[in-house]
């Protein structure tokens, strides 16, 4: 699947390379709630954040937005667990349907449900856009 970036996510992609020098896959930008999730290359996620977090804070500071770094995978579990993170996962399944659609199970204790949902479900659906643009997964579910 082909990801088209709007002008506003090129600059913002451009802006986090210069300043960190960590590689984006994607970037998604919710104005609402204030916050830039980038996706950076594997093996990147140090160099993105820097010493003592003080190269995301700079982004953050440029950018007067909340600023969050997720490390990408081609292994599709491995991918979903650092998209959950910090909620503690106890397993992920990934199963493909008949039709073709994939999804994804994800077992976690109670109390790490509601940080793996996500106030307003905000972080559940991040995790399926990215997990639909990186891997072709359809749905993560929650048990």
């Amino acid at each position: 699947m082909t990801i088209k970036f709007t002008t506003n996510e090129i600059r913002y992609i451009a802006l986090f390379e210069s300043m960190t020098g960590a590689m984006v896959k994607d970037c998604i930008v919710d104005d609402e709630n204030g916050k830039i999730t980038f996706l950076v290359k594997k093996g990147d996620m140090g160099l993105a954040i820097g010493k003592r977090g003080s190269t995301v804070t700079k982004v953050q500071k440029t950018v007067d937005k909340g600023i969050e770094v997720i490390e990408h995978s081609e292994d599709p579990v491995e991918f979903i667990s650092n998209l959950m993170s910090p909620a503690k996962i106890r397993s992920i399944r990934i199963l493909q349907r008949e039709n073709g659609e994939k999804i994804a199970t994800i077992e976690t204790d109670p109390r790490n449900k509601r940080t793996a949902i996500g106030r307003g479900g905000k972080n559940i659906e991040r995790a399926r856009m990215l997990a639909k643009r990186q891997h072709n997964i359809n749905n993560i579910v929650i048990k």
